[in-house]
């Protein structure tokens, strides 16, 4: 095993690249396949596939050589209003939607990728001999808070996140698996960070659609982000009513979090908001045609609810909106008349959703 000091020259480079935290951990006991079995079989990963994938079960079939994980984590909390903040702001104005604050930059994949790959150059001009690594930011089969909490960050929390206790939750995960035989950062100790929840169950108590069934447990066919983002098809009326103004994610169980109140916000240009997303207007998603998305949300996590997706989502929220813009404003007209528009679109998805909201205007006078 390499000594202490080689993992401690892994964490200042990971510092010196941007990183905000990082830590390693031992192969063993990245897996809690009793626990993701027991999801698996209760269907709560609802239509996404990839989370059966089995090697989540066995990190020996990503890489059969792997002896240590490193995980870094990049803050990407920026200094604007939670999103059940900026709700009550926006009432009484233009309708508007909420984008999760992961979504408002660039993509993460990226940012995060672009400096984990610098991270293993730099690795590999400073460990001699043959050696493996595999780096990985939320698309391989690894459970990166699982691992984050075997490496001391930090402890995944009643809402399923991970939290840092000086940084909060607002955190971007990544990590480099390798064959190198790397001290653990949390030694000599060699356990992971304390849970630090608590009796706290203001999460469980926000989250609108019931999806934390209990603590450290969801169901995400009844989460708001997996409802916006991963489903492909027709959101169950009966989730829609209590989605509200959310069109892609749901950041809820994040701002009641206690951890999130002092958290510190990132400066790095990338991560600010771009000034489309920051809460837009309905009307312009709505009107957006399948092109001009493409090409609006080019290099935003975003694009991975789809065109379709997110005219479904806005339709949604419009339609939940409506009852609190009783004036027939220009606004609400203009909205209208866009709704009744995708009503009968050809796209049987967009048709369905559209009409849903529509009724919810006429409802409401």
């Amino acid at each position: 095993m390499h000594a202490v000091g080689e993992t401690e020259w892994i964490i200042a480079k990971a510092s010196e690249l941007g990183f905000d935290l990082c830590g390693i951990a031992s192969v063993e006991g990245l897996t809690d396949a009793a626990h993701l079995e027991e999801w698996l079989a209760r269907g709560y990963a609802g239509r996404m596939q990839y989370m059966h994938d089995p090697r989540r079960a066995d990190i020996m079939q990503v890489l059969p050589d792997a002896r240590a994980i490193i995980v870094c984590a990049l803050n990407y909390n920026t200094s604007t209003p939670a999103s059940i903040e900026a709700a009550a702001q926006a009432a009484g104005q233009v309708l508007r939607g909420w984008i999760s604050r992961y979504a408002w930059g660039e993509d993460y994949h990226a940012i995060l990728g672009k400096k984990l790959e610098q991270l293993v150059a730099a690795m590999r001009a400073h460990f001699i001999g043959p050696w493996h690594a595999r780096t990985y930011v939320d698309t391989g089969p690894i459970s990166e808070r699982l691992a984050a909490q075997q490496a001391g960050l930090g402890w995944q929390a009643k809402n399923t996140c991970f939290i840092n206790e000086k940084l909060g939750s607002w955190l971007f995960l990544g990590v480099i698996l390798t064959s190198l035989d790397l001290t653990p950062s949390n030694a000599p100790f060699g356990v992971p960070a304390t849970d630090l929840c608590g009796n706290c169950q203001l999460c469980l108590e926000a989250c609108p659609t019931g999806a934390l069934v209990e603590p450290y447990l969801m169901d995400a066919r009844r989460c708001i982000s997996y409802l916006t983002i991963e489903l492909r098809e027709g959101i169950p009326e009966e989730l829609r009513t209590p989605m509200g103004w959310n069109v892609f994610g749901c950041d809820i169980c994040q701002d009641v979090c206690p951890w999130n109140r002092k958290a510190p916000v990132t400066l790095a240009p990338s991560l600010q908001p771009r000034q489309n997303l920051l809460a837009p207007e309905l009307g312009w998603l709505l009107s957006l045609k399948e092109g001009e998305f493409s090409q609006i949300f080019a290099g935003s996590p975003v694009r991975r609810a789809k065109w379709r997706g997110l005219i479904r989502n806005a339709c949604i929220a419009a339609g939940n909106l409506a009852g609190k813009y009783a004036i027939d404003t220009p606004e609400r007209l203009q909205l209208q008349k866009r709704l009744s528009e995708l009503a009968v679109s050809s796209d049987p998805l967009i048709a369905e959703h559209a009409a849903w909201a529509l009724s919810r205007f006429e409802a409401s006078g």
